[in-house]
């Protein structure tokens, strides 16, 4: 009975002495200290630390923006996921090949019109094996607000093979 009584009142010192260690040197997190805020120097009126200074080439290319991805192939399922402050557009397709990578829904402006939202399901998919389809199922997402589904009645998704439609 004196053991666990005496290594309980033990332990209950040593938990209240650790508020004296909170900022002293001994607390592993004090190590780096506190963070400061400092202004950033205006070079020519714009900004962008990201951007390092003073090396340009003359190899350095362009960088195209634009995505090269072509419609998988079937869109399986097109679930809309309720949030608070909007939803979530959640599609899962089998692609035609393995391997596919940076699947993305891309907005169609042209088929978008009043009241319907359309996306294209795409990939960046190489020819190759086929395979089973569970190696060739891809699911993408997109986060949409409340003032974006404001007058959306109806939202799809194109494939390469089949389009899916949720109503409301």
């Amino acid at each position: 009975m004196f053991k666990p009584v005496s290594s309980l009142v033990l332990a209950a010192i040593l938990l209240t002495s650790c508020g004296a260690v909170r900022d002293s040197r001994l607390n592993p997190v004090n190590w780096f200290g506190r963070s400061e805020s400092r202004p950033v120097a205006a070079v020519n009126g714009e900004v962008n630390t990201l951007i390092p200074r003073g090396r340009e080439s003359i190899f350095r290319q362009e960088k195209d923006t634009s995505y090269r991805g072509t419609e998988m192939g079937e869109i399986t399922e097109l679930v809309i996921e309720r949030r608070p402050g909007g939803a979530i557009v959640r599609a899962t397709t089998v692609a035609d090949y393995q391997g596919a990578f940076d699947v993305k829904l891309v907005k169609i402006e042209e088929e978008s019109g009043q009241g319907t939202l359309t996306y294209a399901f795409r990939g960046l998919q190489p020819r190759g094996a086929k395979g089973p389809a569970q190696s060739r199922t891809h699911t993408a997402a997109i986060w949409l607000t409340d003032n974006q589904l404001l007058d959306v009645r109806l939202i799809q998704v194109k494939g390469r093979h089949n389009v899916r439609s949720v109503r409301r």
